[in-house]
């Protein structure tokens, strides 16, 4: 029951903003309102630790025999910390609202407060049915918050293309359950047959650019922090989720998915580490750590999958949320490296757990590229204004917010599920570690390692877009190709037509019977 009291503290104070919204426009304790509400969910969820596992479920739909599995809700070692980190990053996403240049009752916050009730929903769902119904609900609402800010034709069909990759994703999740059911047994993410979690994996990768390789968002989109970072950060979450619900796949193209993710984490984290600045990047970070979620699913590790996407989830959002100088935050942000480095007791120590194959040097790779950018970019100066020309309040709410990030990073390595406290593969930790501080080093003294100029990353990304382009492309030129083969055969024109290709196919037949 904790789990439904959570979404609901998130979505009436969502809906008591628009309330307050619509009657009192101009009220200032907007965002009291909203930042409460979220406070209550965080320390809810809190709460959640000395009740694992929960099950919540809803009322068997009707008819039966064509839904025979209810919506379902289940919290547990393995959920919990994708779940505590979507409520912490809720809480912090309105905390450092307050340096903002609008601070009135924004409809991004009640669009924040929904994304984080939807978001823990999906990583708590224990069945394909209720996972497919919320990542419905948060592709429609990533449809039409772009279409809202984009201008353009190619901007639009960008969104749409991005949208269609995921609705494929859904289509998988369908077609997963389709093949747990097709004995009659009533599928949940515990009685997963081997031969659907395959088909799990492809729908996560296809909805983050893991399968094939693609952008799942423009660097240059207009959703910058605040509700983007949420809606960016929290729809990661929900799809790397069911990662963490499966065994060790089998199926034959198993070797194939490991090549196309080791590329999809390399890529991902060398344009991460080449970015101009962490939210130009931000599309490549999302591929890399799933990438490396990917990867630790494919190996069996499904605890690793875990923390990979929590580790997205808390190092991103306090990287992408930090926009102002703060002494204290200069110096703690940095050290949120320490998620990303599989250390023993960190967050990602678990990462290392799985069957090791022969894509563990280039995993390693992977993540050095992706924690020395961390560390790049965490060392910039961000280009906001100072701390210190907000009012006194907005100082210690402000560094709050990312401090809260922070903590729960560190917490989750000790305790709340069930990759906590582990030691994991020093070795290979280490081997990533030195690699970071090194790849770090280098930047610092090679040209290579940096972005030639303040656009080149979103070029860079626009070549790798550029084959689906092409392909879009080649659609829509058969499309106009056959529209104009109708219009052709239509009305008086098509009597004619129909009658040169009739004696075409007479003389055809008639030579080949002689």
């Amino acid at each position: 029951m904790l789990i439904l009291v959570t979404c609901l503290f998130l979505f009436i104070t969502a809906f008591a903003l628009v309330i307050l919204r619509v009657f009192q426009p101009t009220a200032r304790y907007g965002w009291m309102l909203a930042a409460s509400g979220a406070l209550l969910a965080f320390i809810s969820t809190i709460l959640w630790l000395g009740r694992l596992p929960m099950v919540f479920a809803l009322p068997v739909w009707l008819p039966v025999t064509l839904f025979p599995t209810p919506v379902m809700f289940q919290a547990d070692g393995v959920t919990y910390p994708l779940a505590l980190s979507i409520a912490a990053l809720t809480l912090a996403t309105l905390l450092t609202a307050v340096t903002r240049p609008v601070f009135t009752n924004s409809p991004s916050w009640a669009g924040i407060l929904i994304l984080g009730g939807l978001g823990i929903l999906a990583v708590t769902a224990n069945n394909p049915l209720t996972l497919l119904l919320i990542w419905a609900l948060l592709d429609l609402a990533e449809l039409f918050s772009q279409l809202i800010v984009v201008n353009g034709r190619q901007n639009n069909e960008s969104v749409v293309i991005s949208f269609a990759m995921r609705a494929m994703g859904i289509g998988l999740l369908f077609w997963a359950n389709v093949t747990g059911s097709v004995n009659g047994v009533v599928f949940d993410f515990q009685s997963m047959p081997a031969n659907a979690t395959i088909y799990l994996i492809l729908a996560a990768g296809l909805r983050l650019g893991v399968f094939p390789l693609n952008l799942p968002f423009s660097p240059d989109s207009n959703l910058r922090r605040g509700f983007g970072t949420a809606l960016r950060l929290v729809g990661a979450a929900s799809s790397l989720s069911i990662l963490g619900r499966i065994t060790e796949p089998v199926s034959s193209f198993t070797p194939i998915l490991i090549l196309l993710a080791m590329i999809a984490a390399l890529y991902g984290g060398w344009m991460w580490l080449r970015a101009p600045e962490e939210l130009s990047g931000r599309p490549y970070w999302m591929i890399g750590m799933a990438s490396l979620a990917v990867l630790s699913a494919l190996s069996g590790n499904s605890i690793g999958a875990v923390a990979w996407a929590t580790a997205l989830v808390l190092a991103g959002g306090m990287l992408f949320l930090f926009s102002v100088t703060h002494p204290l935050l200069n110096r703690i942000i940095p050290i949120g490296v320490w998620g990303l480095s599989s250390l023993p007791l960190s967050m990602t120590a678990s990462a290392w757990l799985g069957d090791l194959n022969f894509f563990v040097p280039f995993m390693l790779a992977a993540q050095a590229l992706l924690a020395a950018g961390f560390i790049r970019h965490a060392l910039r100066t961000p280009s906001g204004s100072m701390l210190e020309s907000q009012p006194g309040w907005a100082q210690i709410l402000y560094p709050a917010g990312n401090m809260i990030l922070f903590i729960v990073l560190v917490l989750l390595g000790l305790i709340g599920w069930d990759g906590a406290f582990r030691f994991g593969g020093l070795v290979l930790a280490l081997i990533a570690s030195l690699l970071a501080l090194g790849l770090v080093w280098a930047s610092r003294r090679f040209r290579i390692f940096n972005p030639a100029r303040a656009h080149w990353v979103n070029s860079a990304g626009t070549s790798v877009n550029n084959i689906y382009q092409g392909l879009w492309s080649l659609y829509r030129g058969l499309a106009r190709v056959a529209q104009a083969v109708a219009q052709a055969l239509e009305g008086e024109g098509g009597i004619m037509w129909t009658l040169l290709f009739l004696v075409l196919f007479v003389i055809i037949v008639a030579q080949g019977i002689q």
